[in-house]
């Protein structure tokens, strides 16, 4: 049964974290297929009691109740090494996300937490993760610098993902990115989805994807009427958040459901991000 955006809005309004839904539409370059809807979850940074997987349970069978088409997993799964609260593992995590369905497919791609916060991937110098190996034959798909080819109703397009571009502290200097890897196998006359944690990658102006959906930032957790002080972005506020439409292409920073350092948002609500996706000829 499909409720209303409403309906899912009151259905998770009373939990902990209250979250809320917020949505954006924009033309999809080359795209000249139906209305194409994309929910995204981005930095669920499981900790209970701040966000737990029961809370992630309840929202992923209200984002499936919605229907989008595609549901995107826009990284850091793990919580923060310093964040207080009951660290969920990998494993627990993809379980609790198994409830999400859509029609084309769930997507998901790694943070930079899921390689800083993993002790596998620190004991094995960044060749394992923890969180890859969850997702290792589950029908949720990781994209690891990998592109596929999805349609939807009768119209092709081009989902990328990539790697983390910075999974080591503070440096982004040792990326685990790979574009030409990520878009080597894809049809390049389609149109292309670019899923990206961090949202840094817009600034390469690739005209490969002229749509990039990223998370990362949190909206910087702390927005006091716009004006965000702490970003994790080589470009501070620039990507902070929303929809930010440059020479032709569009970006979409999700501000995430969980916390990162300190269990506090101010001005800046844990979301769920709805994305509509229409003809670049209306």
């Amino acid at each position: 049964m499909v409720v209303s955006k409403n309906a899912w809005f009151r259905r998770i309004a009373a939990v902990r974290s209250r979250p809320v839904l917020v949505r954006h539409a924009a033309p999809f370059g080359r795209w000249q297929g139906p209305d194409l809807s994309i929910a995204v979850l981005s930095d669920l940074h499981v900790a209970a009691p701040f966000t737990s997987l029961a809370l992630i349970r309840r929202i992923g069978h209200a984002v499936t109740a919605m229907a989008p088409d595609m549901i995107v997993l826009a990284g850091d799964f793990l919580a923060d090494g310093v964040m207080a609260g009951r660290h969920a593992t990998a494993r627990q995590i993809v379980d609790a996300l198994d409830v999400l369905q859509a029609p084309l497919g769930v997507f998901a791609i790694l943070g930079n937490h899921d390689w800083q916060d993993c002790p596998i991937a620190r004991a094995s110098r960044y060749q394992e993760n923890s969180v890859a190996q969850a997702f290792h034959g589950h029908r949720i798909r990781l994209l690891r610098n990998q592109g596929v080819q999805l349609a939807h109703k009768g119209h092709d397009f081009n989902v990328v993902g990539f790697d983390s571009q910075r999974p080591v502290p503070k440096d982004w200097s040792v990326g685990l990115h790979r574009p030409e890897a990520a878009f080597a196998d894809i049809a390049p006359e389609k149109p292309t989805i670019l899923l990206a944690h961090e949202p840094d990658y817009f600034a390469q102006n690739d005209d490969r994807a002229t749509v990039q959906i990223s998370g990362h930032t949190h909206g910087g957790q702390l927005n006091l009427m716009g004006w965000r002080p702490v970003v994790p972005s080589q470009f501070g506020a620039r990507y902070a958040h929303g929809h930010i439409r440059h020479k032709g292409r569009d970006l979409f920073v999700s501000g995430g459901l969980g916390f990162s350092g300190v269990p506090l948002r101010i001005g800046q609500p844990p979301e769920v991000t709805w994305i509509r996706l229409h003809s670049s000829k209306r």
